[in-house]
């Protein structure tokens, strides 16, 4: 890994066909065991089921308030703060729940990439 300190840049922000807008703060192969990303979902939205192959993620909530669901845990409400753990190839959505923004960190070991990512919308919406 290069040592860096990227500037934070809103105008990187950009939308997913999960429903929700991401920045990448920090996703390289230089630095492969780690990526950042910062997500926003709008009011009223759901995220797509989906699940990363390989790869725990962690979604550090800043701002708002939602409903997340992972795996076969009923809907948990996640406010500031709070942490929520999902382990490789775990079934996951958020619903903004709240009348701002929600915001939180994604921290994804190993690297967040494309090829991790599979949409399980109509298999776990069934």
């Amino acid at each position: 890994m290069k040592e860096m300190i990227p500037a934070f840049d809103a105008h990187k922000e950009f939308y997913t066909p999960e429903r929700c807008y991401i920045i990448e703060l920090s996703n390289t192969p230089d630095d492969p065991e780690v990526s950042i990303a910062r997500a926003r979902v709008e009011p009223g939205v759901t995220t797509r089921w989906h699940t990363l192959a390989g790869t725990t993620e962690r979604y550090i909530i800043l701002k708002g308030t939602g409903r997340v669901q992972a795996g076969r845990h009923s809907p948990q409400e996640v406010g500031p703060g709070d942490v929520v753990h999902i382990p490789p190839d775990c079934p996951q959505r958020i619903t903004n729940s709240g009348q701002e923004d929600l915001i939180f960190l994604a921290v994804c070991t190993p690297r967040f990439t494309a090829r991790a990512y599979e949409d399980v919308e109509d298999v776990s919406s069934g």
